[in-house]
């Protein structure tokens, strides 16, 4: 069964309870700043893992020094549903580690 999109209002307030993220287009979205680039490709490794523990995977993208996140539910339409803020919420657990800011 397809995951319900969540109303504009929803997307608002659970942005609300994330800093740094925000809605770009139909995607909410974050980027992160990193020590170097090695700290920036581990953190994109650990977030792969949680995307397969979540089966649910973002655009990311690896920067230099920088990692960025979009990320929406293709079974939704590629609207924004609860399973989006998971994936987020589980980002900002582990961001803190990789020193990402």
């Amino acid at each position: 069964m397809p995951t319900e999109p969540l109303s504009q209002k929803e997307i608002e307030d659970r942005l609300a309870e994330l800093p740094g993220w925000s809605l770009e287009g139909d995607r909410i979205a974050r980027s992160y700043r990193l020590a170097d680039h090695f700290a920036a490709t581990a953190m994109v490794v650990h977030i792969a893992q949680v995307q397969q523990e979540l089966d649910h995977h973002s655009d990311l993208t690896l920067g230099y020094r920088s990692v960025s996140l979009t990320v929406h539910t293709h079974d939704a339409g590629g609207a924004v549903t609860e399973k989006d803020f998971t994936l987020a919420r589980r980002v900002e657990q582990l961001a803190p580690g990789h020193g990402a800011s």
